[in-house]
């Protein structure tokens, strides 16, 4: 069901920081800093050859990631999305074989442009799962 990794989401303290570290330190490909109010985040994407990674960064007070920093300050790993072909029929599959959907169990539009789920973490060994449909 799930396809390729699509990105690897750290949530960072600082994504100026994070960004220019990234670029100059290991000169990769990084973007533009992209809100995404109906998520709650500020995100820049990292282009890799063989996949993204995906900084997040609060946007606003009520941001999940504000949470998340609060109990890691230095910032780390959030999620890894996969790509999915079908985003319902992978819901509705996953929700039959017990898996939790987040918020309201519909997709919302993602970062890519793209329709988007959470699954808790509790289902999958403690990470929080994305998925995108391509």
């Amino acid at each position: 069901m799930i396809g390729r990794l699509n990105h690897v989401a750290i949530a960072v303290p600082d994504l100026e920081a994070a960004s220019a570290q990234y670029r100059t330190m290991l000169g990769a490909d990084v973007g533009a800093p992209q809100d995404e109010p109906d998520h709650g985040v500020t995100v820049v994407f990292v282009t890799l050859p063989n996949t993204k990674i995906e900084f997040l960064y609060p946007l606003g007070d009520a941001s999940p990631i504000q949470g998340f920093l609060d109990k890691n300050p230095a910032g780390g790993i959030h999620h890894m999305c996969y790509e999915v072909e079908n985003i319902i029929a992978a819901r509705d599959h996953l929700v039959t074989e017990g898996a939790r959907v987040l918020g309201s169990g519909e997709p919302k539009i993602g970062a890519h442009g793209k329709p988007v789920l959470f699954l808790h973490p509790k289902d999958f060994q403690g990470c929080l799962i994305e998925l995108e449909e391509v």
